[in-house]
Parts: C-alpha cells; sequence; structure tokens
C-alpha cells in the first residue's frame, strides 16, 4: 500500500503535493483511474482515484474516508533533549511513530548539547515514518521547550522522568497503566541536573528505570514508546 499525505482532506476531491505528485506520477507511474490511498495526519484515511495526473499537481477524486482510521485509547507523550547529533534525535522520532506515539516535546536541558533544532525538518520525518508504518496520525511535534516549563505544564495521568541516579526505582512497566495519558521525561547525554529532577518529583512525576542498563537518549526514548504500548496492546 502507498500512502499520500496531505494536511486537509475536503470532501470532493484531493490536490497532492508537488512533490507527491511527481512521486505519484513519476516514480510509481501510475495514471488516470488508478486508486491512491491518502491520510491527512489528523485520523483520516481516504481512497481516490486520480482523476488528473499531472505530475505537478494530482488531483484524485475521493471515494471513501475512514475517519479516526487507528485512534488509539491511551495518549503517549514522550519529552526529550535532542541529542548532539541530530541524526540520532531524527532516529527516534522515526522508530517511536512507527511503534506509536501521539506528542513529542523537544526539551531544553542544563546538559543540553544541543540547543537549535529544524522543526520543518524533524516533520518531514514524521510524514515519512507516519506512512511508512500505515498511519492516520501524525504526532504532535511541540516547539523546542525549557525543561521547567514542560514540567509545570504536564498534565497527564501518569508522569514519569527516566533519572539515571538510582537503579532500584520500579520499572516502567510497573507505573504505566492501560488507557491513561503519559509524559515520559528523557534527559540530554550528560543526564538532568539533580536540581531538575528535584523540580519534577515535587510536580509529581515519578523516577523510573527501563532495565538495568544505560541507555543512550533516544534508545530510552524509543524503549519506553514500546513499553508504553506493549501494556496498551
Amino acid at each position: 500500500m502507498q500512502l499520500f499525505y496531505i494536511p486537509i482532506i475536503d470532501n470532493g476531491t484531493i490536490t497532492l503535493s508537488q512533490d507527491e505528485s511527481r512521486h505519484c506520477i513519476r516514480v510509481l507511474r501510475l495514471t488516470e483511474g488508478s486508486t491512491i490511498q491518502v491520510v491527512d495526519g489528523k485520523g483520516n484515511f481516504s481512497t481516490c482515484k486520480i482523476s488528473d495526473p499531472n505530475p505537478k499537481r494530482c488531483i484524485a477524486d475521493i471515494v471513501d474516508t475512514q475517519k479516526e482510521f487507528g485512534k488509539r485509547d491511551f495518549h503517549l507523550h514522550i519529552a526529550m533533549a535532542p541529542t548532539k547529533n541530530i541524526d540520532r534525535f531524527e532516529w527516534f522520532l522515526e522508530k517511536s511513530t512507527e511503534i506509536g506515539i501521539d506528542e513529542i516535546t523537544p526539551m531544553l536541558c542544563e546538559h543540553s548539547e544541543r540547543k537549535i533544532i529544524k522543526p520543518e525538518r524533524l516533520e518531514r520525518v514524521l510524514v515519512a515514518a507516519m506512512k511508512q508504518s500505515i498511519k492516520a496520525y501524525k504526532p504532535l511535534l511541540n516547539p523546542l521547550t525549557p525543561f521547567n516549563e514542560v514540567v509545570n505544564k504536564s498534565n497527564e495521568d501518569i508522569r514519569l522522568i527516566g533519572y539515571c541516579n538510582d537503579y532500584t526505582q520500579p520499572h516502567m512497566k510497573q507505573l504505566v497503566d492501560k488507557k491513561k495519558s503519559v509524559i515520559f521525561l528523557v534527559g540530554p547525554e550528560g543526564d538532568f541536573s539533580p536540581e531538575e529532577a528535584e523540580l519534577a518529583i515535587k510536580n509529581g512525576f515519578l523516577q523510573t528505570i527501563l532495565g538495568p542498563s544505560r541507555l543512550r537518549t533516544e534508545t530510552a526514548g524509543v524503549v519506553a514508546c514500546a513499553i508504553a504500548n506493549t501494556i496498551n496492546d
């Protein structure tokens, strides 16, 4: 199945972007009457038939739309300090989207080595992963946000922080319940500062571990994502 993405699906017809049109017509060599599937990242999954196979502005008629396609009954939010090597953070975005995640907040921490991100590039990673894994919902990517702001504004049912100073803390799988909203904080390469950990705990976050091993930032994010999804499977 080849999925295409447009941010808005109106009744009647859809028009693919220039990049999507070129891929559809030039690469896949689809023609008038060919069937394609289109998602909008908001839960709509539409089956369409191409009416104008223009490689710069392909138009298709909507045949059927499934609303809330693949809607989940829990909310997973991971706030992570972007890694110094941005490729590793993009790997996290890709894999967590494939597994299943609802919200991602790049987080600016005291020990952060990367303090600038390019949201447009990261959005492209999310869209590609959404299409590859046949999903109709695109994770919400928040702006780069200071740690204190993330902690103070969090209102999820279950609030967790992966702080590497104590491996006797309960495992994440013991703290996550089905159908509950979860936020999990992942620190930078140098981990959270003691002051950050203390602030999180004062704001209702529980310290947790993902196992006996010390994980890279992006690996911890993917493991946390997998655990939450497995519990809710």
